[in-house]
C-alpha cells in the first residue's frame, strides 16, 4: 500500500492505494489558505489518520502540489498557491514523517494516473492538462514521469499563446511577471475575463457554459474563442512531442464539446498531413491526481514512476 495527497488550493485530498490501485481508504480536508506552516501540519495529520484507516503504518507518501521542486534550492517554485513558493516542503515534511515521501507537480500526477489503468492506458506517451484555476501539464512516457532537468516538463501553461491572432498581443498580464501566457488565457479564470473584456458581466466559467447551451450568443463567441485558442496551443504540443494521447483534466475538461471541436481546429496548425493524437477527459475526474500522486511510488515489479 502507499499514500496518495492532493494539495489542492481549497482542499487537500488523499487516499490508500492498495494492489492493483484499489483504494482502500480516503479523506479530504480543507486546505488553511495562505498559510504554508498550517499546510505542512495538515498534510503530516491527514497521513498519519490515513494509515489509521487503513491499518497500516510507515507507508510511502506521494504528495501532488501546484508547483515543483527547484533543483538549485530544494523549495518549492512556480506554485500558483504563492505562499509555497520558496519554501522546503519536501524537507518539511520529510522532518514530520520520515523519508518515505515524493513530491510531484499536480499535472504530472494527473498525467500517471491516466497513463496507469485510466483514459491513456496504454500509450506510450501522455501530455497530460489541467485546464482549472491554472493551466499546467505533464508528460508521462512509456509509464514513467518525464520530470525534466529542471523539473519543469510539460509546464506549456507559462508559454506564449502561440501563432497570435488580431487583439491576442501582448496578452493579458500574468501572475509569472510575463504577459499573453497560455494560463492567462486557457484557465478558468481566463475565461471569464476574456468574457468580461468582450461583453461586460461578471460570469463565472460555468455560467458563460450554461448561457452558451441556453442560446446566448456572446457566451457561444466566447467558447468558441476558447476552443480555438486551446487548438492552437495543443498543437504546438503536437509538434514537439507528438503524443499518442491528450488527457484533460480540472473544471474546464468536463466540457464535452471540446473533444469534438478542438481535434478539428489544430489540424491546420500541426505539421503533419493526419493527425493521429487522441484528446480524452481524465477517466478519474477529480480524483485522478490524488491517484497518481499515489503512483509516484509504483507497484512491486512496475518501473520507476518518474524519470
Amino acid at each position: 500500500m502507499r499514500i496518495g495527497i492532493d494539495l489542492g488550493g481549497t482542499k487537500i485530498a488523499g487516499v490508500v492505494m492498495g494492489a492493483h490501485a484499489q483504494i482502500v481508504a480516503q479523506q479530504r480536508v480543507a486546505t488553511p489558505a495562505g498559510d504554508y506552516a498550517a499546510t505542512v501540519d495538515v498534510i503530516a495529520h491527514l497521513a498519519l489518520r490515513l494509515e489509521a484507516a487503513a491499518g497500516a503504518s510507515n507507508l510511502p507518501i506521494g504528495v501532488g502540489t501546484p508547483g515543483a521542486i527547484s533543483t538549485l534550492t530544494g523549495r518549492m517554485k512556480n506554485c500558483n498557491s504563492t505562499c509555497l513558493n520558496g519554501q522546503p516542503l519536501l524537507a518539511d515534511l520529510e522532518t514530520r514523517l520520515g523519508p518515505r515521501v515524493r513530491i510531484a507537480n499536480d499535472a504530472d500526477c494527473m498525467a500517471l494516473s491516466e497513463a496507469h489503468g485510466g483514459a491513456a492506458d496504454g500509450a506510450e506517451t501522455v501530455f497530460g492538462v489541467i485546464l482549472g484555476t491554472g493551466v499546467g501539464g505533464g508528460i508521462v512516457v512509456r509509464g514513467q514521469l518525464l520530470r525534466g532537468a529542471n523539473a519543469i516538463a510539460g509546464e506549456w501553461g507559462h508559454n506564449p499563446l502561440p501563432w497570435p491572432q488580431p487583439g491576442e498581443l501582448p496578452g493579458p498580464a500574468c501572475y509569472c511577471g510575463r504577459s499573453g501566457c497560455i494560463e492567462t488565457w486557457l484557465s478558468g479564470t481566463g475565461l471569464a475575463a476574456e468574457h468580461r473584456r468582450l461583453h461586460g458581466g461578471s460570469w463565472r466559467g460555468e455560467q458563460i457554459v450554461f448561457a452558451a447551451e441556453d442560446g446566448d450568443a456572446a457566451a457561444e463567441a466566447t467558447l468558441q474563442r476558447y476552443e480555438q485558442r486551446l487548438a492552437r496551443a495543443l498543437a504546438s504540443i503536437i509538434n514537439v512531442l507528438d503524443p499518442q494521447v491528450i488527457v484533460l483534466g480540472g473544471g474546464l475538461s468536463r466540457l464535452r464539446r471540446l473533444y469534438r471541436n478542438v481535434p478539428e481546429q489544430w489540424k491546420p496548425w500541426v505539421f503533419s498531413d493526419e493527425v493521429r493524437t487522441r484528446l480524452v477527459a481524465a477517466q478519474y475526474g477529480d480524483a485522478t491526481g490524488v491517484r497518481g500522486a499515489a503512483w509516484l511510488w509504483p507497484e512491486a515489479g512496475e518501473a520507476a514512476g518518474a524519470a
